[in-house]
């Protein structure tokens, strides 16, 4: 028995690095979602590029924890729920943080003036999207509080929704309202990338949702 338990306390602990791993990449997520609202509220080119900068170097160290995850489910046999759901969910975050890069990327790429209704909107739910994905991941540790998780899922699969009707209100003012065909095909990708990243929160609830009906 004293051998058994010392092969426990060897082999035990090492499944909790997937958590600590999960939560830094989540803790990255929110401060990107308020990064972004920082972007497109800048007026200032020069202004926007520091901030996307700053969001280039969120989304590398998002890439360097989702790297962990992936050599940690290597090198692991003891994992605290199944290896594809760790894949899945790890894949779903790091899509996360590659569209909000990329959404802001685009809007100095392109030149366009965030100063829209439909960004700053887009924006803000980007924004609580991360925080409802964070609240969800950092309640998979222990599984205690159900209702904060199912809350989440519930606020994520809600703010999906809204990036859709935010996303068909801006197409249908964007073509009412701008005569300028080029700015219409750059606003509309903009929109289509910031969209992405309320679907990959989704991805990343139900690869949630999933995990606490196996588990909890």
């Amino acid at each position: 028995m004293a051998g058994l338990n010392s092969i426990l306390k060897i082999f035990l602990p090492k499944d909790r690095v997937f958590f600590q791993l999960f939560e830094s990449v989540v803790d990255v997520l929110v401060k990107m979602g308020e990064k972004l609202k920082e972007v497109v509220n800048e007026p200032d080119f020069d202004g926007r590029a520091k901030l996307i900068k700053d969001l280039e170097d969120m989304e590398h160290e998002n890439d360097d924890f989702t790297h962990q995850i992936f050599t940690e489910l290597g090198k692991n046999f003891i994992t605290p729920f199944d290896r594809e759901d760790i894949h899945y969910l790890a894949s779903a975050l790091d899509d996360i943080a590659d569209y909000i890069y990329a959404s802001a990327k685009k809007i100095n790429f392109y030149r366009v003036n965030p100063n829209d209704t439909g960004i700053h909107k887009m924006a803000d739910i980007i924004a609580q999207g991360c925080v409802a994905v964070h609240n969800a991941v950092t309640e998979l540790r222990n599984m205690k509080d159900m209702r904060r998780i199912t809350d989440a899922l519930v606020a994520i699969n809600s703010i999906e929704n809204q990036g859709d009707d935010i996303f068909d209100m801006s197409i249908e003012k964007l073509f009412a309202e701008e005569n300028d065909a080029k700015e219409v095909i750059k606003k509309r990708e903009i929109y289509q990338v910031m969209e992405i990243v309320t679907d990959k929160c989704e991805d990343a609830a139900n690869v949630i949702e999933g995990i606490i009906v196996k588990y909890a």
